[in-house]
């Protein structure tokens, strides 16, 4: 093991490693090493800059589930928007669960928003199931205020499938859509133009969100798909 690996050892704990398997039964239980979120957050601040974080980022593909962790904050913390998706791009192939996937979060995207749209399309084009769901995601966090747009509600909505955790995201996507451009995206549930178990999951979500009115709460109960 390199030293960040052994550090990350020293961090971990059997019991929280059992937890979080729990929470991501894709991934073997003995590639947890069980590292809490703000412990390996600080130590990617540490290492943010720093020939070490070059080296470790470079070594793919990692053993560990805190490695990828670890791999994701570092490289969300790079400001320089090119360099960002290079690394992105890189390392996305070798995420393959949904909590490495929904933790990176680039700094660099919220100030480069145009150049960032046809990435993002390239991104939900992809075959690689956690690829699309960071696509997903990503349009989710930057793209539903003043950058929204109907294309790409239009273009997750394409994205439904036999993928749990594609599905999962997309849901999260329509009912923080729907808490944020209500008028512009309720045709999608109004139309069933999501697959029903996507549409009902959607429903329940605005359903339990303190962002969604009781008015609009009250319509989108008469819209589940029985």
């Amino acid at each position: 093991m390199n030293s960040l690996t052994d550090r990350l050892f020293e961090l971990g704990e059997v019991d929280f490693a059992d937890f979080t398997a729990r929470t991501i039964p894709n991934v073997e239980r003995e590639l947890f090493i069980g590292v809490r979120t703000p412990a390996i957050r600080a130590l990617a601040k540490e290492l943010s800059g720093t020939a070490q974080a070059d080296d470790f980022i470079s070594q793919l593909p990692h053993r560990y589930f805190e490695e990828n962790q670890l791999h994701s904050l570092i490289i969300s913390r790079e400001k320089d928007f090119e360099r960002s998706i290079a690394l992105i791009n890189a390392f996305l192939p070798y995420v393959d669960n949904w909590a490495t996937c929904d933790q990176l979060c680039p700094v660099s995207f919220s100030k480069n928003k145009e150049r960032l749209v046809p990435v993002v399309f390239g991104w939900l084009e992809s075959e690689h199931l956690y690829t699309r769901r960071f696509g997903v995601k990503t349009l989710m966090n930057f793209f539903l205020d003043s950058d929204f747009d109907s294309r790409y509600p239009e273009a997750v909505a394409k994205l439904c499938c036999g993928e749990y955790y594609m599905n999962m995201m997309i849901a999260w996507y329509f009912a923080t859509a729907l808490a944020k451009q209500f008028d512009a995206v309720i045709p999608f549930i109004t139309d069933q133009r999501l697959s029903v178990w996507v549409h009902n999951k959607t429903i329940q979500k605005c359903v339990e969100s303190r962002r969604i009115t009781d008015e609009q709460k009250e319509l989108l109960r008469t819209l589940r798909i029985k």
